[in-house]
């Protein structure tokens, strides 16, 4: 049934408004018929839709110059939760694939939305630029230093528009905020910065290999990942606790949390890391739940702390990233942030005047970019940069040495066995 003119008007000033806002409003598939014209709508197929992936298909379908018209995904279970997420949204169904080759072959999309694991973000965004779309990819950015610098090349070679999914930076005005107090000269001389993210202690068991469940292609979701047998813990949810998929949870938090420090000031690429840790839970994961990385950075010193508490007299934060100045410190978490002078709090600070504008919120910058062909502020550029050092810390942790970086020539110095570490080398037939 259609709607009436009447509610189709008070659609429209809504959704008006709330774009105006910055927000987005779910929306029906009525309610999309009514606000949409067909030449507003972005064409989107989104490869990838496990819990995240369908965490951002939802998102995505609350904006209403959004049209689904493809998604894939290798898990049957997760591809029909998808398709009918979107018919729910919208007036048609979408395209069904298996295969996100398929997806991109198709003229009817323009940008792609993907939430695969980690070692499957550089070959579908590599891809995709080559196809004529823009990429949304998920963080971290890369599983390897040289898939980084292919999807960067590739995006400036076919001229797309591209986003990491690192929301924190525009979902939340405080990040703003701590980036003009730090830039303001409030602190003083900045020379150490502390990150941390609070880990589990809990594990994830050790079940024994299996069949695949049915309905998932496991081959294809390994990809270009070493064949192993399936375990329930190398796939959905827990992949992460793997090396051949992810970083565990230090690369998975390692964008939301020194995304701070490397935009209020500018960091680049650190010339040497080193990293000590383990995994002290009884499982079968890999990566460590318990780590520290320090890095060197011209002028500066940046830590990391992974560590089921957190970091020491901040337990009450399972993030962080603190800011220790020559003239005073600034405690920051994602929603909030705290000044300490000589130990103690100041509530009654002045904070600079805002200089930085607000985001019209991190999916709707991409879109406004799509149409406008103007750099999002999370795109691959700053994205690679930025995971460079998460990459390299883990390198340096696997290794167990320090690592000496020249970001130049894009090589760890003077150890051929680190450099090993990290060069991705695909199984075949996959390549980049």
């Amino acid at each position: 049934m259609e709607p009436t003119n009447e509610f189709s008007a008070h659609t429209r000033r809504r959704f008006l408004l709330c774009a105006g806002a910055g927000c987005a409003l779910p929306l029906t598939a009525a309610a999309y018929r009514a606000v949409a014209g067909a030449n507003d709508r972005i064409n989107a197929g989104f490869i990838g839709l496990g819990v995240q992936g369908t965490g951002r298909l939802r998102e995505f379908l609350r904006h209403a110059d959004v049209n689904v018209t493809a998604v894939c995904d290798v898990d049957q279970e997760h591809l029909d939760r998808a398709v009918e997420t979107v018919r729910a949204a919208r007036p048609a169904a979408p395209a069904a694939t298996r295969d996100f080759r398929q997806l991109l072959a198709r003229k009817d999309v323009d940008a792609v939305v993907i939430a695969t694991p980690d070692h499957w973000h550089a070959i579908p965004t590599v891809e995709a630029c080559r196809a004529g779309k823009d990429v949304f990819v998920e963080k971290p950015l890369c599983h390897s230093l040289a898939e980084g610098r292919a999807m960067l090349e590739a995006a400036h070679k076919h001229g797309r528009i591209t986003q990491l999914g690192n929301h924190i930076h525009n979902d939340h005005p405080n990040y703003r905020r701590v980036v003009e107090l730090v830039r303001s000269g409030r602190l003083g001389k900045i020379h150490k910065v502390y990150c941390w993210i609070r880990s589990s202690d809990r594990g994830i068991g050790n079940p024994p290999d299996s069949a695949p469940p049915p309905g998932l292609d496991y081959n294809i979701w390994l990809g270009p990942a070493p064949q192993r047998p399936y375990n329930p813990n190398r796939s959905h949810r827990v992949f992460r606790n793997f090396w051949d998929y992810s970083g565990g949870v230090f690369i998975d938090f390692w964008c939301h949390i020194t995304d701070l420090p490397y935009w209020a000031l500018d960091l680049k690429a650190p010339k040497s890391v080193a990293a000590v840790g383990g995994r002290f839970v009884d499982d079968n994961g890999e990566t460590p739940n318990v780590m520290e990385v320090v890095y060197d950075y011209p002028g500066m010193v940046l830590s990391w702390t992974v560590h089921p508490k957190g970091m020491p007299g901040f337990e009450d934060h399972s993030i962080g990233c603190i800011f220790q100045g020559s003239e005073a410190t600034l405690v920051s978490w994602y929603e909030g942030h705290a000044l300490y002078v000589g130990g103690k709090r100041v509530t009654d600070f002045k904070p600079p005047d805002p200089t930085i504008p607000d985001s019209p919120g991190h999916i709707r910058e991409f879109l406004n970019a799509i149409q406008s062909r103007q750099r999002t502020t999370c795109d691959v550029e700053y994205a690679y940069r930025l995971t460079k050092g998460g990459l390299l810390g883990n390198l340096a942790y696997r290794a167990g040495r320090r690592l000496y970086w020249d970001d130049e020539r894009e090589r760890i110095l003077g150890d051929n066995k680190a450099q090993q570490l990290a060069v991705r080398r695909y199984r075949k037939p996959w390549r980049l």
